[in-house]
């Protein structure tokens, strides 16, 4: 996992005494892990309202199903499954699916320029760089649901392929081709709005 991610061995101690019945646990759960799943909802819907909400259902389902979490087993990993089926029941409810792009091109998803400006920065590349992270939020809300979640997992979320994966349920090949065409997606809309040369550097 990334190196950001808190330290998983107390929090796996933690879930297997709240799977037990502790409920106390709860309250050593929840900051970790809510720190590494709303950043994760957030890209996925667009919205931090709604991510929040998406959060909460996260915890409360969590809750129901603790019960059947093997004791010994990587909490985050469950986690981040449930935080993306709740995310996918809500998308399925409004019943706004995009449509599917077929493309045949498989690699590995290289990083686009990541959007930033620093308090330093000038007034221009601090509008630059917050275009950009507009653009950007818009492509991944136009692109199918696979593509995204793959994308966020592996580029945002600092999953490896293999993690990545295990989460979504699915091969370590899907995953590289989602997420290569969730970046392709990226780089075109980055492109149409001038924010990025065709040879792939930043204007």
């Amino acid at each position: 996992m990334s190196s950001q991610e808190p330290d998983t061995s107390a929090l796996d101690a933690a879930m297997d005494r709240y799977a037990a019945g502790d409920d106390s646990a709860f309250n050593e759960l929840y900051g970790p892990i809510a720190q590494r799943l709303l950043p994760f909802l957030r890209r996925m819907c667009g919205s931090l309202e709604r991510a929040e909400d998406l959060l909460q259902e996260t915890f409360v389902r969590m809750h129901r199903a603790r019960g059947s979490f093997g004791r010994g087993a990587a909490v985050m990993p469950w986690a981040y499954a449930i935080a993306r089926n709740c995310y996918i029941d809500s998308y399925r409810a409004k019943k706004s699916r995009p449509k599917e792009v077929s493309r045949t091109r498989d690699s590995d998803a290289p990083p686009y320029p990541e959007p930033h400006a620093g308090p330093e920065a000038s007034g221009e590349a601090q509008l630059a760089a917050s275009q950009m992270a507009e653009v950007v939020q818009q492509a991944l809300d136009s692109m199918t649901v696979a593509r995204r979640e793959a994308f966020v997992l592996v580029r945002y979320e600092g999953h490896s392929i293999r993690e990545a994966a295990a989460v979504l349920g699915t091969t370590e090949g899907a995953v590289k081709l989602r997420a290569f065409h969730a970046y392709q997606e990226i780089r075109t809309a980055l492109e149409q709005a001038g924010l990025l040369s065709g040879e792939g550097g930043e204007r």
